[in-house]
């Protein structure tokens, strides 16, 4: 944490070392609302919080900018809760432990929580820093961001009163970001029936790991492999080489993540055991091959365990392996408007068997309403045909793009007068808030920066220590720039 406050800005890395203290996973940001809201008591701000556990505090212009635009400035307290398997950590009750190495900071086996704890910590300095200039302000601190976005679905339309909003959840210094995805969850139930296993069955855990991860949205255009993907495959193709018996199956945590692990129990015929072991060397050899520039570290494990009680039935186990490996996954469509730009994908981020359901959940994000309804379609026609039940939630619509935006060109003039150069003014293929706000604030002029995060959502998660400078001096040189009427610069 000493590390830590030795940065420049010093306030800002100080809020940050202590955000990580503070456990504030998705669904339990209780803790890190409560000191929030204990030092905007400290400092006599005001402070509203709604009955999701939003947090609203206001905060009057410094002097000479009172007859500035009033100015919104948001983040998000939740952060995502990723560990390597060998890292024990209880993300509701350990803290995090960054550490600097060279130009970046990560911390120690989990996800730093960097998306979007430097953006706190950037609200929190503007709060208490006597210095920096702003007009009337207020800061929306939002919850459950990154387990479906609850907090900026249920914000009220009559509770904020300024007109321009500064997001800080972009994760690339050089990017204004003016426009995100679109998102939906996808959930396919399928019913199991069991039976005994019959005898002369020798049981295995196949593992597929060492990948990866990384966010669903903005790694997706790496086609980094999926473990829960791959997993499916191997026991597809497995079944088509061999007498198969599947258990169990489980795969990822969070399905906003690109799933970096997955595992079956399964049993094979003892007479066939050797080849069977052979082979999962070949099989392991050939994912190799596929993802050496992706994935370099990537494993298939075939170990022995105990002989199962129970496997899937036939009648069960042909159309569920079937359905999964049938899933789409990945990048569906790039954009022919924005270059680069993906437009479509989804992410098979968790497989859960629970007694007799097996429920396979992936994300689908598009810049366009049509990309969604199209994927939702093909997870209902798939659910049809492989006797499963398709659940969707979570539909929300993109941000699109507003190329007269004052706050665009306000944060562009001054990355321009800052760094010599013009940013890169960027649509996300990631779920910001912003999309969700326009619902209830049809007016609200947006913008999104952020610093260079790499890895979010994995343990490699990592911020680069100079962007945060860079972000920093960004985001106050474009609060002072406010103008007194919007439109006006």
């Amino acid at each position: 944490m000493t590390m830590l406050t030795r940065l420049q800005p010093s306030r800002l890395w100080t809020f940050f070392a202590q955000i990580c203290q503070i456990p504030h996973p998705s669904k339990q940001e209780a803790a890190l609302s409560n000191w929030i809201i204990n030092l905007a008591n400290a400092k006599k701000l005001t402070l509203l919080q709604d009955a999701k556990g939003n947090l609203l505090i206001r905060k009057a212009a410094t002097d000479g900018m009172e007859q500035s635009q009033p100015v919104i400035l948001q983040a998000h307290l939740d952060m995502v809760p990723q560990a390597n398997h060998d890292t024990a950590h209880d993300f509701s009750r350990d803290p995090i432990q960054p550490y600097i190495d060279g130009n970046w900071v990560r911390a120690k086996g989990t996800t730093l929580g960097a998306d979007n704890g430097i953006g706190v910590a950037a609200c929190l300095a503007v709060l208490t820093d006597p210095t920096v200039r702003h007009g009337p302000l207020e800061v929306l601190f939002t919850v459950d961001e990154e387990a479906g976005m609850g907090g900026a679905f249920a914000l009220q339309p009559d509770w904020l009163q300024g007109k321009l909003l500064i997001n800080t959840d972009a994760e690339q210094d050089g990017d204004i970001y003016m426009g995100c995805a679109g998102g939906l969850e996808a959930r396919l139930d399928f019913k199991l029936d069991y039976e005994a296993l019959p005898a002369g069955y020798l049981g295995y855990q196949l593992t597929i790991g060492g990948l990866q991860g990384g966010h669903s949205g903005l790694d997706i255009h790496e086609e980094r492999g999926n473990a829960n993907q791959l997993l499916c495959r191997t026991l597809f193709r497995l079944q088509q080489c061999f007498p198969l018996k599947v258990g169990t199956l489980h795969g990822g945590t969070l399905r906003n993540a690109i799933p970096r692990e997955a595992r079956a129990q399964i049993a094979i015929p003892a007479g066939q055991q050797s080849e069977f072991v052979r082979w999962c060397q070949d099989e392991a050899a050939l994912l190799k091959q596929e993802y050496k520039l992706t994935d370099a570290a990537i494993s298939l494990n075939c170990t022995p365990c105990a002989t199962l009680a129970s496997v899937l039935t036939p009648q069960s186990q042909k159309p569920l392996l079937a359905g999964l490996v049938s899933l789409p996954n990945g990048v569906i469509r790039m954009s022919h408007a924005l270059k680069g730009v993906v437009e479509t994908s989804t992410n098979l981020g968790i497989i859960r068997l629970e007694g007799q359901q097996l429920s396979a959940i992936s994300f689908v994000r598009s810049l366009t309403d049509e990309g969604r309804l199209q994927l939702k379609n093909v997870f209902a026609a798939l659910a049809e045909l492989c006797q499963a039940t398709a659940l969707f939630s979570g539909d929300y619509s993109g941000w699109a793009p507003d190329p007269d935006s004052t706050a665009m060109q306000i944060a562009q003039q001054q990355h321009q007068r800052l760094f010599g150069n013009k940013a890169n003014i960027m649509v996300i293929h990631a779920g910001l808030e912003c999309g969700l706000f326009k619902k209830a604030y049809p007016a609200l002029d947006m913008v999104s920066i952020g610093p260079t995060i790499k890895g979010a959502h994995s343990p490699d998660e990592r911020v680069s220590i100079p962007s945060v400078e860079r972000f920093w001096q960004l985001l106050i040189a474009t609060l002072a720039a406010i103008p007194a009427q919007a439109g006006t610069i």
